[in-house]
């Protein structure tokens, strides 16, 4: 019996690549991402809190193209999602939780989103709304740039948090870092006016690149602009102590500035701009932070108004 030829098959066409997607901001085709995904796999006390209570408190967001990213068509409703109408706070990087946990608990009329692409982070996370009876979180595994670009409707932000963000301390990984002008537009687009984006790191050259990325920024305004400045500044101390030589442990050669500090470099003088901002107090000190106290590292505020 002859086999029938086969119909011709349409030619393959790549789905489009949607500005604010994962593909759109180089996650694809060996370009380079923001982020790294350390692992997905859950056990013990973090397998069951996801089995027995995700579907309550982690968003079932429509994907596009990987299972971190966000479709364009979907639109987060946080009035239908927490059933009232009130102030929203995001969260990107939320890690284990314990920021954005304490601060709802301790503000029962804000809402609060924690976006992380560690999926352990966010089971952990949910653990710790269960055991404190809170209403008011919710997480999502996502994207952060396509999370600000279409899943966040306009203006519905009241504040933006980047705790501790990876560094990638290297010059040749600077592009990887979260926080760039494209980054800042989706992050004015998300915030109302007036909304507040605060932005903390314990490395001083990722405190400079902020500062100088949201000074060209023409949606943002430093609420500090100038405060802290001269001897006064952490980057004066961080400059004229050193401590950023040591990273990881291992010293900086001879001759060649701490990776941290990059083009500056320590005893570089003093830092007249300053522009950084008193510790907020509604960040409760983590035990990523208090590594850094423990290394002897500064930590780095900075608080901008969205214009």
């Amino acid at each position: 019996m002859s086999e029938s030829p086969e119909s011709p098959q349409p030619p393959h066409v790549p789905r489009p690549v949607t500005p604010g997607t994962q593909a759109s901001f180089g996650t694809y085709g060996g370009r380079p991402v923001s982020f790294v995904r350390r692992g997905t796999r859950l056990q013990g006390r973090r397998q069951t809190a996801w089995e027995e209570h995700s579907d309550r408190w982690a968003l079932d967001v429509p994907r596009h193209i990987a299972n971190t990213s966000v479709h364009p068509d979907y639109s987060f409703d946080a009035e239908a999602e927490f059933g009232r109408k009130a102030p929203l706070i995001v969260e990107i990087g939320s890690g284990l939780g314990d920021a954005i946990c304490h601060a709802a608990e301790e503000n029962p009329d804000t809402d609060f989103l924690a976006v992380e692409v560690y999926t352990p982070g966010l089971a952990n996370t949910i653990i710790k709304i269960n055991s404190r009876g809170l209403n008011n979180v919710r997480v999502v595994e996502a994207n952060a740039p396509e999370v600000l670009a279409t899943m966040l409707p306009a203006g519905s932000v009241s504040e933006l948090w980047v705790f501790f963000p990876d560094p990638w301390h290297k010059s040749r990984h600077h592009k990887r870092r979260l926080i760039q002008p494209e980054f800042a537009e989706l992050a004015a687009r998300a915030l109302t006016k007036g909304g507040l984006w605060r932005v903390a790191t314990d490395w001083s050259n990722y405190a400079v690149h902020v500062r100088d990325v949201l000074a060209d920024s023409p949606d943002f305004e430093n609420l500090h602009t100038g405060e802290r400045h001269g001897p006064e500044s952490p980057l004066t101390q961080v400059w004229q102590s050193g401590v950023e030589t040591l990273v990881g442990g291992a010293p900086v050669r001879e001759g060649r500035a701490p990776v941290s500090t990059a083009h500056t470099g320590p005893n570089e003088g003093v830092d007249e701009t300053g522009g950084w901002a008193p510790r907020f107090e509604g960040r409760i000190r983590t035990s990523f932070e208090a590594k850094a106290h423990e290394a002897g590292r500064l930590i780095f505020d900075l608080c901008y108004r969205r214009r």
